[in-house]
Formats: structure tokens, C-alpha cells, sequence
């Protein structure tokens, strides 16, 4: 009944479901545990010992242990709590199952303490290591490439509570021949991002989107104007590419990692005192109250996207287990608002957008990527062609520039 080719695809689908559903569950339980650590320490602590959370001493000493406590947990953790994430890129090579205990409490110890690091790169490392672990000793046929694969669709599924981000990703690394067309080979990845996305959504609905004014019919003047924003991002986002490796290198002649991310964690502290609260954590929900606040003005904006892009090099230069892409999210939706306030007659769907375009692309590199997290936060689709006509001219401005990534003979 069934052709060779769609017997040969069905073969991983079972697996595919069970890694994208594990991988949300993954991601879920993490997440779940570390919203709880924060409640207790940035709501229920401080409130018991009488001090306000906003008061730049809480923020200071709740940095600086969060970065010794996240110190001891490398320097004493099996396999150091995986590889230092500032040397890896997103989809990486498989971790230790030794070193994944460490790593997840490395992040949920991050993420609750304020940590400007999102979750993706460690979930994505601890399910692509369980993924290539377990299914190799029961399938031991398949692969490590493509269990990694299909963790990592699985994972990028979960995260964004959509299959669509792993389409566009795996569209572009998974080559297709005459032989074996791409769509057979995105078979069972999408089925994997599918069950992670499904899975996330029972539990908690990934929520990106902001509610920004309507952006009516494009004007010639729009692409103008959004190719300007794209620009002004990259260049803020180059110098943090260009501050990340030296600084890596700096920090890591402390030698010891609990120095390290002591000292890490006590800058942390210090930005996010002269930044306030909204500046901690991955950045989300915290974006969130940057759109919906009347308060704030162009030079709080700017300070905001300044403080965040800080701290994110800061993080991910002393070796903070997490990711880059979600507080570069909350870097562009501050960059955009303040551009938008700055010269109002520019809509804010049109400077956040490319500002968040601009920035993301700077820290992957993935084109696709940076389109799918534009269209998500700013989900107008007026704004596509837009957005594909601007990302033109920021891919040339970026060809043959440096990844944000350190250098791996630092250490």
C-alpha cells in the first residue's frame, strides 16, 4: 500500500513524536521549577526579610549568589554542567548524560536568579544528549545526527509552541537531492516539532506576540525606514559581537569558575541595579511591560536595550549556562520603541520588527529565524513583505562578519 520512500519515513515517526514530546516535557518541567525558585526568591524571600525587590542592593546580592551558587555547580558537577555555551552554537554536538544533571540545575538556578540567558541552548543541549543516549541503545541503526535532528526540531517546536520555527530552520540544513526530496527529510523533524509544540500548549501557551497599533498598506518610504532600523540594530548588536570573545577571554584568566561567575554575577547585579528589575531574567514577560507601559521614554528605551545587551554579554562571557536569542528579543523590542518614540511618525510595528530582525539575525546568523521571530512578536502580516525586502541589505551587511561567539582558544 505504501511506497519505499513513505515506509522509510514512517520508521521514525513514532520516535519522532515520542522525542518531541519528551523534549517538551523537558522544557516544561524546567521551566515550571524555576518560575517557583524566583517566586520564592524575588517575591516571597524578600518581602519576609521587609526589603523592596526593585531596591539595587536585593538585585546586587541576588546576582552575585546566584553566580557563585551557578559556580559551584560547574566546578563540582560531572562533565562541568556541559560545554561553556558562549563556544557552541544553538544545535551543537551531544553532551555527557554525566554532565546533564548539572547542567539543568545550572540553568533553573540562572533563570531564576535573574540570569539575562534564556532557556534554548541547554534545553536543547540536555535533549539532543538524551535523544542520541537512549536512542542509540534502542535503535542503534539510527544515527546520532538524526536523533540530534530530531531533538532539536523537537525542542524548537516546544519553545516557541510552533512547528513553523523548525520548518524554516531544518528547510536550510537539511540539503535536498533528486533522491531523496527535502519534504522526506523534514517528515519526521516536523512530526517531532509538532508533539513538542502540542505538548507545550497543554501546559502553557508561549506568549511572544505584543500589541502594537495596527500596520496599515506598505509605502515606499516603510522599506526606507525599516532598512535604517535593520541597520541601527546590527551595529548595536556588532559591538556586543565584537565586546563577547575579549571579554571571554578577560573573565577567564580568573581561572576558577566560581571566581568567575562570582564576579559575573556581581556585574550582573550592578547593571541590573542601574537598569531596574524589567532588565533581569530572559526577557519575555519583562518585554511585555515595556509595550504596555505609558511611562517610559526614549532615553529609558535606550537605556533598557543597553542595560539588557550588557548583560547579556556579560552572561554568556563568564560561562552562564543559557541562551542569546530571547534576551536579544527583548534588547530589539526596547531598541524599536525608542526609535518609534524618538521619530513617532515611523509606526512601532514597523521599528520593532526590524529592530528584532536586526538583532536576532546578528546573534544566529539564520535568516529564517529572524523573520519567523519578527512575524511572531509583531504578528501583523501586512509586515512580511517588508520584513523579507529589509532582510535583503542586512544579509549584506553581515556577510563575512564574526559569529557572537567566543573563541575556543580562550581557554
Amino acid at each position: 500500500m505504501l511506497h519505499p520512500r513513505a515506509r522509510t519515513m514512517l520508521l521514525l515517526a513514532i520516535p519522532a513524536l515520542i522525542i518531541g514530546i519528551v523534549s517538551s516535557l523537558v522544557l516544561i518541567v524546567v521551566m515550571k521549577v524555576a518560575s517557583v525558585l524566583q517566586t520564592m526568591l524575588w517575591t516571597a524571600l524578600p518581602a519576609q526579610v521587609g526589603i523592596s525587590v526593585d531596591s539595587p542592593a536585593w538585585i546586587i546580592m541576588m546576582l552575585t549568589l546566584t553566580g557563585v551558587a551557578v559556580g559551584l555547580v560547574i566546578r563540582f558537577s560531572p562533565g562541568h554542567a556541559g560545554p561553556d555555551p558562549a563556544l557552541e552554537p544553538l544545535i551543537g554536538a551531544p553532551v555527557a548524560p554525566a554532565a546533564l544533571p548539572g547542567l539543568i540545575i545550572a540553568l533553573i538556578i540562572g533563570l531564576a536568579g535573574g540570569v539575562s540567558l534564556g532557556p534554548e541552548h541547554p534545553i536543547m543541549a540536555v535533549n539532543i544528549g538524551l535523544a542520541v543516549y537512549l536512542g542509540s541503545r534502542i535503535l542503534p541503526r539510527v544515527g546520532a545526527l538524526d536523533w540530534t535532528i530530531l531533538a532539536s526540531a523537537g525542542t524548537i517546536g516546544a519553545l516557541f509552541g510552533t512547528p513553523v520555527a523548525a520548518a524554516l530552520i531544518f528547510s536550510q540544513t537539511l540539503s535536498s537531492n533528486n533522491d531523496v526530496p527535502l519534504w522526506d527529510k523534514l517528515f519526521a523533524p516536523l512530526m517531532a516539532a509538532a508533539a513538542g509544540a502540542l505538548t507545550t500548549s497543554l501546559f502553557f501557551n508561549p506568549h511572544f506576540s505584543l500589541s502594537l497599533p495596527h500596520y496599515g498598506q506598505m509605502q515606499i518610504a516603510d522599506i526606507f525606514s525599516g532598512a535604517v532600523v535593520v541597520a541601527i540594530a546590527i551595529a548595536l548588536g556588532m559591538i556586543a559581537v565584537w565586546c563577547l570573545p575579549r571579554l571571554h577571554r578577560l573573565v577567564h584568566k580568573l581561572k576558577h569558575p566560581v571566581l568567575i561567575l562570582g564576579v559575573g554575577g556581581l556585574i550582573l547585579g550592578i547593571l541590573g541595579a542601574i537598569g531596574g528589575k524589567v532588565t533581569l531574567f530572559k526577557g519575555l514577560d519583562e518585554m511585555q511591560q515595556l509595550a504596555f507601559s505609558q511611562v517610559f521614554s526614549v532615553s529609558d528605551y535606550l537605556l533598557f536595550a543597553l542595560i539588557k545587551l550588557a548583560a547579556l554579554v556579560v552572561a554568556a562571557a563568564c560561562g552562564f549556562r543559557g541562551g542569546r536569542i530571547f534576551p536579544a528579543v527583548f534588547v530589539g523590542v526596547a531598541l524599536g520603541l525608542m526609535l518609534h518614540e524618538h521619530v513617532d511618525a515611523v509606526p512601532a510595528a514597523i521599528t520593532v520588527s526590524c529592530s528584532i530582525l536586526g538583532l536576532i539575525l546578528v546573534v544566529t546568523r539564520d535568516a529564517w529565524l529572524s523573520l519567523f521571530m519578527a512575524a511572531v512578536v509583531v504578528p501583523d502580516t501586512t509586515l512580511i513583505p517588508l520584513l523579507c525586502i529589509v532582510m535583503l541589505p542586512a544579509w549584506l551587511l553581515l556577510a563575512g562578519k564574526p559569529m557572537m561567539m567566543a573563541w575556543r582558544n580562550d581557554k
